[in-house]
């Protein structure tokens, strides 16, 4: 059976396209991405917590209480301060949340 070159090239991009391992890279780059708007720690309500991957109601309710006695989040990593979220739970949920400054507080010399 002869093939010609196109018929080669044919196969073989089907057989990339239709590749695990690219549909698994495809699937993993996907999941990286937030599919949300990301959520502000400094404004997240108990329920708009609980949508975060490994945030239950418990945590949820820890944030919130650390953010009462402490302040407002200055910066994203604050969180591993937060019983219950270590390195590796910060890590998933980096990409879907944001701290933003609330404007009733001071900047530095103000």
């Amino acid at each position: 059976m002869r093939m010609t070159l196109a018929s080669v090239l044919a196969i073989c991009g089907t057989l990339l396209l239709t590749s695990p391992a690219l549909a698994a890279s495809t699937q993993a780059a996907q999941d990286a991405q937030p599919s949300k708007a990301a959520i502000n720690l400094n404004l997240a309500t108990v329920d708009q917590l609980e949508t975060l991957p490994g945030i239950g109601r418990k945590t949820a309710e820890r944030i919130i209480e650390h953010r009462t006695k402490n302040g407002s989040f200055k910066k994203i990593e604050e969180l591993m301060n937060v019983k219950g979220i270590g390195e590796k739970s910060f890590l998933k949920l980096k990409p879907m949340i944001v701290v933003t400054p609330l404007k009733t507080e001071k900047a530095p010399g103000d």
